[in-house]
């Protein structure tokens, strides 16, 4: 069973850093793309950047690009999303996310697994 984790949620002011951790656990993630959504208060939840296990390949959303760069550990199963010159309007949950393909998509519907996602808290 495919369990995602997440951690490094928190506060921080305007221009600061976070980097989130999702930790994927259940079986082996070769052939996987695995994602970052958000969801911020009132409003959908959104793709944010994706990147494929085998390969690395990357993918952003326009309004992160420069700021926010996904990555993955394959020996720790982990995927790292680390978030600079961050700005109030990136204030959300952000959720983990995978699916069992290696062709990379920012429709979160196509994603099969989710974990429960971080508080982001990003203040002026």
């Amino acid at each position: 069973q495919v369990q995602l984790a997440e951690s490094g949620g928190g506060l921080v002011q305007a221009g600061g850093s976070l980097r989130l951790s999702c930790l994927a656990s259940g079986r082996t993630f070769s052939g996987f793309t695995m994602g970052w959504f958000r969801q911020a208060p009132g409003k959908e939840r959104e793709f944010v950047a994706a990147i494929r296990w085998r390969g690395g390949r990357t993918y952003y959303t326009d309004s992160v690009k420069g700021r926010f760069t996904i990555s993955r550990d394959n020996a720790k199963n982990t995927v790292y999303l680390q978030m600079n010159s961050l700005k109030p309007e990136d204030t959300a949950v952000f959720y983990c996310a995978a699916k069992s393909s290696d062709i990379m998509n920012d429709v979160r519907e196509v994603y099969e697994y989710w974990g429960q996602g971080t508080q982001i808290i990003v203040s002026s």
